[in-house]
């Protein structure tokens, strides 16, 4: 054990851990050091050349708290160094260890460091000075060397001032200009011989004074007696406070009423510290290190605070019959019976949005009554009651009861609007007629119905009921003419008086302006000009527009002052939608026109955009149209169309249409392009995209397209006119496509022998030449009576203008007795100067083929006759030869010639050649 340096001021012995105080605020720390250095030396020599027991041991810090005790100096932390010491070196000597051991044991060396602070506990914000003090011949192993003093807050270095003090010690002043935080320790720190060591520590807090508790109330509960008090703490100090409920009698020392637990704001002071019906003087203390504050005293009689039992209602009814009174009886709590009380009555109706409330009751009369109800209607009813002599605790209230006073029969005037049409050939007028129910200080209980009639009720009878509902709208037929109806509402207790509705002519003056502005999203403000002439009162109109007529009913309203301008309507609004408003001025006799206006309580971007649609295209104009949307789907009046196109680069073009348009056409774009189109529809709120479109614009116009067309045309019509030409003109025909019959499929073949048709033409040594074309058969015939001329001779005189005389037929038509030959039989002639029989000729064209240059016509003659046709004797064409003149006439008519049986095959087109009205040749026989 060891003592106190002189003059420590210790308070009594040392022991092993404890403080000793320099002073007032100075705190003393005793430090053990760690191994001295001959110690280590010699366990450094003992060691054999391994790690040096200073090395070994460095690091291993003793730690001091704030009243000196060292952290480790405990048998505890003893064992855990060495255990510390052993796990880093196995190899250690076993005499280092347990000199280190011992040196680390509580009370193995003196004190001979301490730490001081000005404070420690200072304000915030505030200056902190501090001292560390180390007295070398004390520390064992410090007597020789230079020891340096540094300092750490938290575990931040902070710069000291080190100087000699005197006795051989050495001191480190730390002054802090400005503490700023709440709680914070403060470190001394020793460097010796390479080695750091905490050698003592101060721990500093910092705050405010205690804040001012205010708001300070208390309550009296009698069912114990006890005073209960609530305050309000002030801003917290950062610092150990205590808070205590004082109070003090008028003759009594103060006490500690209570204190609060768990850190709350109310506490109850016990009965036996109250003096009842008497004054008390009661507050709050609040103490920390830093000071002490108070709350306001409050000064009060425990009975005047407190808070009674609430009365019970004992029974409600209404007196007289027909009055709006109501009797009242309740009864107070036993424990309240010997107190004057003051108390109050509150009643509400459903729809009221308060209380109504009664005051000045007179608690112990337990009856009052109150006048004022409403007719039928029922109310809840409750009562509370305090003190009379003091301004305390009202009770609480006592549980509501409901009561519904008696009815009466409907009173005041019903507000009615109307509206009446022709109906058909009948003269009947179809009226429908529509009121507001009647409020609830004329209704005088529930309204059972409405009885519309078309004549006021007279004593004796009743009139004629159009209508009977409970509704508040009917539709009847009333006689044409009629001008007046009446309208009365009904209760349990009776029928009001009707109210006159005179069905008057819309033909008057109208407003001069009227507007609709939003004042919330269920309400519209609406403001109009009134006209020149003095109005009785206002209808106003209203209904939702739906893009389904008859969907919404109207809302409507009366407006009785005739001054008023404005009015603000909500029966029916919501946001987003459109409503038609109308205001009609009522007159003294005429109702005037109508004026009407269209708003929105509320306005957003439309709910969707509409949908495009190509309605024609061409190479650069594209017409698109769309659909409105529809009015429910708006939701604000639409400003603008805005159509956006763009094309594969990216080039995009915009156009804004104006809302009452439902199609548009873009111009100017590029031919055989592809196209992106879309529309957004804006509202004064937003806008929405609707869905792309794609086109493609075309090559050619429509005009173009069309004129196109018409040339094809016209070129398809002039080539089906020259086909038709050259079908129906043959020598135009011929110039181009000559006709070429196919002699085995020509109609000739059925005239021309079996026997000739099977055997082939031969004839050796001439050419073949192109079938001839027959383009012109002539029969000339001649008249009875002439005789030709002799053959080879000029024709006489006598036989001017007859045929000529030709040769003997080229084709001769075979009788019936020579089947099969190619030849002709003629009619018997006469011989050269035969008598005067009719005599056939005829006349064979031939033209070239299709291919050969142009040349005359080749002409055939044939004829009956033994007169020549014509002077060349050798009638015949190139290339082939005429034979007749080369060979003797077979028998037959005289005059025939030479004729060879196979000329015949030297015409091939003549052998099925027939004379028209051969037939008729009766004369000429075969021979």
């Amino acid at each position: 054990m060891g003592r106190c340096a002189p003059g420590s001021g210790c308070a009594g012995p040392r022991a092993g851990g404890r403080l000793c105080r320099r002073g007032p605020r100075q705190i003393t720390s005793p430090v053990r050091f760690s191994t001295p250095a001959p110690a280590a030396a010699w366990a450094a020599k003992r060691g054999g050349g391994g790690v040096s027991a200073a090395e070994r041991l460095r690091g291993e810090r003793l730690h001091l708290t704030a009243k000196g005790h060292f952290a480790p100096g405990s048998v505890g932390d003893a064992k855990a160094t060495e255990e510390t010491m052993a796990r880093r070196g196995a190899g250690t000597p076993f005499l280092l260890r347990l000199s280190l051991l011992l040196l680390l044991r509580p009370g193995g060396t003196l004190g001979c460091a301490s730490v001081a602070v000005g404070s420690p506990v200072v304000p915030l914000g505030s200056a902190v000075t501090a001292s560390c003090t180390i007295q070398s011949e004390l520390c064992r192993g410090l007597e020789q060397g230079k020891v340096w003093i540094t300092w750490m807050l938290d575990n931040e270095p902070v710069a000291g001032s080190q100087h000699r003090g005197p006795g051989g010690t050495e001191v480190s002043n730390l002054t802090l200009p400005q503490f700023n935080r709440t709680q914070a320790k403060l470190w001394c720190w020793v460097e010796w011989n390479g080695t750091k060591q905490r050698i003592g520590m101060a721990e500093i807090r910092a705050g405010y004074p205690p804040a001012k508790p205010f708001n300070l109330s208390c309550i009296l509960d009698l069912s114990n007696y006890g005073l209960t008090c609530q305050w309000e703490q002030g801003a917290d100090s950062h610092l150990p406070t205590s808070v205590a409920l004082k109070c003090a009698g008028s003759r009594a020392q103060a006490v500690t009423g209570c204190t609060p637990q768990g850190g709350r704001s109310r506490c109850t002071v016990p009965r036996r510290l109250l003096q009842l019906y008497r004054q008390m003087e009661i507050w709050v203390s609040a103490t920390n290190a830093l000071g002490t504050t108070e709350s306001e005293h409050l000064c009060i009689d425990p009975m005047d605070v407190a808070k009674l039992d609430p009365p019970a209602l004992q029974s409600i009814q209404s007196i007289p019959f027909q009055t709006d009174c109501v009797a009242l009886a309740w009864e107070v709590t036993r424990s309240n019976a010997h107190m004057e009380l003051q108390c109050e009555l509150r009643y509400r109706a459903p729809e009221d949005p308060a209380w109504a409330v009664v005051t000045g009751i007179v608690g112990q009369a337990g009856k009052m009554q109150h006048c004022g109800f409403l007719f039928g209607t029922q109310y809840r009813f409750q009562m509370r009651c305090r003190r009379s002599s003091a301004q305390g605790y009202w009770s609480e209230w006592s549980p509501g009861r409901n009561y519904t006073t008696h009815e009466k029969a409907p009173m005041g005037k019903l507000d009615a609007w109307w509206s009446a049409r022709p109906a058909g050939a009948g003269g009947r007028l179809e009226v429908q007629l529509r009121w507001k129910a009647p409020r609830p200080r004329e209704a005088n209980g529930r309204v059972l119905g409405y009885c519309v009639t078309l004549s006021p009720r007279k004593r004796g009878r009743d009139p004629p009921t159009v209508c009977n509902t409970t509704h508040t709208q009917c539709n009847f037929s009333a006689p044409a003419g009629t001008r007046r109806v009446y309208l009365s509402a009904y209760n349990a207790a009776g029928e009001s008086a009707p109210t006159e509705v005179i069905l008057l002519e819309r033909k008057g003056q109208p407003l001069a302006g009227l507007r609709a502005v939003p004042r919330g999203e269920r309400s519209l403000w609406v403001c109009w000009e009134a006209p020149p002439t003095p109005v009785a009162a206002y209808v106003l109109e209203w209904q939702r527009v739906s893009s389904e007529p008859g969907r919404c009913s109207a809302c409507w309203q009366m407006e009785r002052d005739g001054a008023t301008t404005a009015v603000l309507i909500r029966d029916g609004i919501e946001p987003f939608q459109r409503y038609n408003i109308s205001v009609y001025p009522l007159y003294k006799d005429t109702i005037g026109v109508p004026v009407h206006t269209a708003a929105y309580s509320k306005q957003k971007a439309p709910s969707y955009a509409p949908k495009l649609y190509l309605k024609s295209i061409s190479k650069s104009d594209a017409e698109l149209c769309w659909d409105p949307v529809p009015v429910e789907m708006q939701n604000g009046f639409i400003t603008s169309y805005t159509i956006f196109w763009a094309n594969s680069t990216a080039e995009v073009s915009s156009a804004t249409v104006n809302p009452s348009l439902s199609s548009f056409v873009i111009r100017k774009l590029k031919p055989s392009t592809l196209y992106k189109v879309h529309i957004m529809a804006s509202t004064a709120a937003g806008s929405t995209n609707g869905t792309s479109l794609t086109l493609v614009t075309m090559v050619l116009d429509d005009i173009e397209i069309q004129f196109l067309f018409l040339t094809l045309g016209l070129i398809f019509v002039l080539l089906i006119l020259l086909l038709i030409c050259f079908q129906k003109n043959g020598r135009v025909k011929q110039q181009f496509w000559p006709s070429v019959p196919d002699p085995a499929n020509s109609s000739l073949g059925k005239w021309v022998p079996a026997e000739l048709q099977q055997e082939p033409l031969q004839l050796p040594g001439v050419r073949e030449p192109g079938l001839a074309t027959i383009s012109t058969v002539a029969v000339l015939e001649r008249a009875s009576g002439k005789q030709p001329s002799a053959w080879g001779k000029e024709p006489s005189a006598e036989t001017a203008g007859t045929f000529p005389a030709v040769p003997q037929p080229y084709v001769r038509q075979e009788g019936p007795g020579t089947p099969g030959r190619g030849r002709a039989a003629a009619e018997p002639c006469q011989g050269l100067g035969g008598s005067g029989e009719t005599v056939q000729y005829a006349q064979v064209v031939g033209d070239g083929y299709k291919g050969q240059q142009h040349a005359p016509p080749r002409l055939y003659l044939r004829s009956n006759s033994t007169q020549p046709l014509l002077l060349d004797p050798s009638p015949s064409p190139k290339p082939y030869e005429n034979l007749w003149f080369h060979g003797a006439p077979p028998h037959g008519c005289p005059g025939d010639g030479a004729f060879s049986e196979e000329l015949p095959a030297t015409f091939p087109l003549l052998q099925g050649l027939r004379i028209g009205g051969a037939e008729e040749l009766h004369d000429c026989r075969a021979f």
